[in-house]
């Protein structure tokens, strides 16, 4: 039976663009997928669909497009806008990127609520909900931030906590605040839409479901077990309701009434998968409902309280056929030098600065597969590391065979591979390609990429690359190519060495599909597919011998130390309040910088007592800002052109851009700095810089603002 795979990963709120974490989820399952579309069942071969989308609903979008004087549906498309350079540029392939507010998630999500009001899980009652009286309104999970009620981690959300991974009402937060106004909130009587988790149908049902073999990762199994209880006692039912105003999907029969996110978000995967099918004239209902189908999914450590508790239960009690074939693959968080990232520490990685830079995307790819196992373990970004894998593996090791063997066969054989191998050639590919004890290398590969151990997976390939090297040198045919009389030779040693290279090439190409890309038409492949690498068969080199290939061509440049210093986010200066929003740092001077102190509301803690000399010696000035716009190849930047009393303008740029629309700022007053030297950067001469104010903690107190004077001050009055 040959085997369909339907593959998701998390959706991401469409409020922002991607971060390094969405990078490495989609990397994940991108090399998961391309695995399984290399493999055959028998004579076909294997089927996959690889969906995801834009989680689009919620009251934040609703505020963010409020601001903007935009509709939610607009905000969300200019997000979705930005998706394709990330996607793209780290060779991401999806077959459908869609929007969980569409049509098919509408229906798809009605009819699943409307079975569970039949199946009698479906109850209401009047409870207290937590309302912003600044804002007038009722205030969503994630508009709401306090203590952990388990665990007593502070700045979390009111759904669940992301250090624990408990799940909680909003209303059993310690200290709640919204994010909105900073206000604490009241409680308001509201008729809230219940899905009854509590019901000892669903703890039966997600027992068993959990304990099926290969549905989850054992430490899974056991860390929602633990939520369940002995008897389901800790199960609690589940608001699905939020009030209007609320950018999402109505409930049917309930005016006023809208699905919490949390339902129709992963209700989502499906609605991608419906308009993938209707794109491709295929059936639907008849792939969900094929004994052959089954859903892979891949999300991260911090959200399976939704994927493992309230998801499987609301699929199977609405009789969805997905929960039969559902196994779910979690990952833990990327780290920065074992830090949690952050902007404010400069331990943040910017994906697009990192394409920006010029940095291949299949470094990155190949240095996450190389760290990722199956486990629930976090992945530590390390830059040395990262300079010494990339560079050791995939060059030193990897194209270093290519580019040592591949122009003799162009120079001295009119590109044409031997038509034969020597007993010693055949030997040493064995050697490379099969243990000691017998096995073909590619069968263990090939069941370390099926179980997502793709570290283990490179390690070996990485061990036939080093017999491959050994086997180059120890034939050494840059000295063979010296001596006529051993032609015959170097075409056997050269041939076999093109071999294996294919074979690495076939093996790493999940990883590295650019780069497989260009090794196929060197070598005048086709395509590159796996069974070509079964020794027993003589694949692996009956379909090279004679072959006539290109010329090589460079595959892959060495990562210099430089680019990582370029790559991290700069840490915030030392001094309190005010940030210098215009220059982000280099990371050699963030490593230099001095931790900051930070108070209990994430405000730093004021700076060393200076002299009236020293702040003198600074000439902070009034400066009209009299045009704004965006900066095309940046994501943080605006560059404004300021009036500051000269009778000339200045340009200087700005990392404020994701707070600020640039017709929003001209025409006003701001602060800056005059006498700071000019800083060429990529995209021009900065003269100056912009004061803003920020936070160190970013999520106690999100947001960059810009120093706007009091009416009535003039371009070129100086501050003092």
């Amino acid at each position: 039976m040959t085997r369909k795979l339907f593959v998701t990963t998390a959706l991401p709120y469409a409020n922002a663009a991607f971060h390094i974490g969405h990078m490495m989820e989609y990397i994940q399952a991108d090399i998961w997928v391309r695995y399984q579309r290399m493999q055959r069942d028998g004579d076909a071969q294997r089927e996959v669909h690889f969906v995801g989308a834009d989680d689009t609903h919620g009251t934040p979008i609703m505020i963010a497009a409020e601001k903007e004087g935009i509709t939610p549906q607009e905000f969300v498309a200019k997000i979705a806008a930005g998706r394709a350079q990330y996607l793209d540029g780290f060779h991401i392939a999806f077959d459908n990127w869609y929007s969980t507010d569409s049509p098919e998630n509408v229906e798809l999500s009605q009819g699943i609520y409307r079975k569970l009001r039949d199946t009698g899980l479906i109850s209401t009652k009047v409870v207290d909900r937590f309302f912003d009286p600044v804002k007038g309104m009722f205030l969503a999970d994630r508009n709401i931030k306090g203590e952990c009620p388990k665990c007593g981690a502070k700045d979390q959300y009111g759904d669940n906590c992301e250090v624990c991974g408990a799940a909680y009402q909003p209303t059993e937060l310690v200290n709640p605040f919204s994010v909105f106004t900073g206000s604490t909130p009241i409680l308001k009587p509201s008729e809230q839409y219940f899905f009854k988790l509590s019901d000892p149908r669903c703890f039966q049902f997600l027992r068993d479901w959990l304990n099926t073999p290969g549905r989850l990762q054992p430490e899974m199994v056991n860390k929602v077990s633990e939520w369940l209880g002995e008897a389901g006692e800790k199960l609690a039912d589940w608001d699905i309701s939020r009030d209007a105003p609320y950018f999402g999907i109505p409930i049917p029969d309930a005016p006023g009434k809208f699905f919490y996110v949390w339902l129709d978000a992963p209700v989502g995967y499906l609605a991608s998968l419906k308009n993938y099918c209707e794109k491709k004239g295929m059936d639907f209902n008849a792939l969900l409902n094929d004994p052959a189908t089954e859903q892979i999914h891949f999300i991260g450590k911090d959200i399976v309280s939704f994927h493992l508790l309230f998801w499987p239960a609301m699929l199977k009690f609405a009789d969805h056929p997905v929960i039969d074939k559902l196994k779910v693959n979690v990952h833990g968080h990327l780290t920065v030098n074992n830090e949690k990232m952050s902007k404010s520490r400069g331990t943040g990685i910017s994906p697009l600065r990192y394409l920006n830079l010029g940095m291949n995307p299949e470094w990155l790819r190949y240095y996450i597969a190389f760290k990722l196992n199956s486990k629930v373990e976090d992945l530590d970004f390390t830059g040395e590391d990262f300079v010494a894998r990339v560079n050791s593996d995939l060059i030193g090791k990897y194209v270093n065979i290519a580019s040592r063997c591949a122009g003799f066969i162009t120079k001295k054989f009119d590109g044409k591979l031997a038509s034969s191998l020597s007993d010693n050639a055949q030997a040493w590919i064995k050697r490379a390609l099969v243990t000691d004890a017998g096995a073909e290398r590619q069968a263990s590969i090939a069941a370390h990429f099926e179980a997502r151990e793709f570290g283990k997976a490179l390690r070996e390939i990485m061990e036939v690359a080093d017999i491959t090297n050994q086997y180059v040198d120890d034939n050494k045919p840059w000295v063979l190519a010296k001596d006529e009389a051993k032609l015959a030779e170097l075409h056997d040693v050269c041939t076999t060495a093109l071999i294996l290279f294919r074979q690495l090439t076939i093996m790493l190409s999940p990883v590295l599909p650019g780069v497989a890309a260009n090794v196929r038409k060197f070598l005048n492949d086709a395509q590159l597919v796996w069974a070509d690498t079964e020794v027993s068969t003589g694949a692996v080199w009956n379909t090279m011998l004679g072959r006539t290939i290109g010329a090589y061509d460079h595959l892959m440049k060495r990562v210099e130390p430089k680019m990582i210093d370029d790559l991290f986010d700069a840490p915030a200066p030392a001094a309190a309040g005010a940030v210098a929003a215009a220059k982000p740092e280099k990371a050699a001077k963030a490593k230099a910088a001095p931790a900051v102190a930070v108070t209990e509301t994430g405000i730093e803690v004021i700076a060393p007592e200076i002299s009236v000399d020293d702040f003198f010696k600074v000439d902070l000035r009034i400066a009209k800002i009299v045009n704004c716009e965006h900066v095309e190849g940046s994501d943080k930047l605006l560059r404004l052109t300021l009036d500051a009393g000269e009778g000339r303008m200045r340009n200087v740029f700005s990392g404020i851009k994701s707070m600020y629309q640039p017709e929003d700022l001209i025409g006003k007053l701001t602060v800056l700095v005059a006498n700071l030297a000019p800083r060429k950067m990529k995209f021009g001469i900065s003269e100056g810089m912009v004061m803003a104010a920020s936070a160190v903690d970013e999520k106690a107190n999100p947001g960059i603002y810009i120093l706007n004077p009091w009416p009535g001050a003039t371009p070129g009055m100086r501050i003092s």
